[in-house]
């Protein structure tokens, strides 16, 4: 992977969104990967494709690419907010690639990986309402909170110019593929559990320390009133896809 881009290809373009794109998805298309399957190529899919950059010509997984030049922080901006929830709950979200590039060098510093499975709706955060030119209907953006996203599916493929093997990244991958055997409709409550017994920082951990998240998550998913039963429940799924172990009675342990 050539973490250099071609910044010549900006010459052509005065809009700064448009220089971006260009460089930006040029470079995609000579270094992206598929994580997914051993396919060291992706395919570029043409302009009018919605909300996809890429796609993956072996096992036809689909990418995004979001660039931009500042640091990744807490939260990326997105498109249409009703859009991007909408997609989560048909299970039509795309593979996701955030890069974080120096404008001066055109140079990428990190880049980020989030499979399109592991979105729980609770990461998709509604902007105020604007009105861009032309438009005479407000238009609602979001913003995608990656802290709401498991640790587990936050795979890192460069992190401060330093390049993941491909192969790690294929590992991390599989590893957290089982997310994608839930349904979109369960999942991002199993989403969410996982996030909240990933911040308690144990090894090994009671039913009792993942009920301390109860108001959280009840917050996020207020259509539920049974949330000790569905954290118990989500604790099953979760020793099930391989991301827990049942250690004894009420006890559990991070694998």
């Amino acid at each position: 992977m050539n973490l250099s881009m071609d910044g010549d290809r900006a010459s052509a373009y005065h809009s700064g969104s448009q220089r971006a794109r260009v460089v930006t998805e040029a470079w995609g298309e000579d270094n992206l990967y598929c994580p997914n399957c051993s396919s060291p190529k992706l395919t570029r899919l043409s302009h009018n494709t919605k909300a996809s950059d890429f796609s993956c010509p072996n096992c036809r997984f689909w990418y995004q690419l979001k660039g931009q030049k500042t640091r990744l922080g807490k939260s990326v901006n997105d498109g249409a907010y009703a859009a991007m929830l909408e997609a989560i709950r048909k299970d039509e979200t795309p593979n996701f690639y955030f890069m974080h590039y120096d404008l001066a060098t055109w140079s990428i510093k990190n880049l980020l990986l989030i499979p399109s499975f592991a979105f729980p709706t609770s990461a998709i955060i509604r902007r105020n309402p604007t009105t861009p030119k032309g438009r005479t209907n407000p238009w609602i953006g979001c913003n995608i909170a990656l802290h709401r996203i498991p640790a587990d599916a936050r795979i890192a493929i460069v992190t401060e110019s330093q390049i993941a093997s491909a192969k790690n990244v294929r590992a991390q991958f599989r590893r957290v593929k089982p997310l994608a055997e839930i349904k979109a409709k369960e999942r991002g409550w199993t989403l969410d559990v996982l996030n909240a017994v990933r911040r308690l920082g144990k090894k090994e951990f009671t039913t009792s320390d993942a009920y301390a998240f109860a108001r959280e998550l009840e917050n996020l998913h207020p259509d539920n009133r049974h949330v000790r039963d569905k954290i118990r429940q989500q604790l099953q799924v979760l020793r099930d896809t391989g991301f827990l172990s049942h250690v004894d009675r009420g006890v559990w342990a991070v694998r």
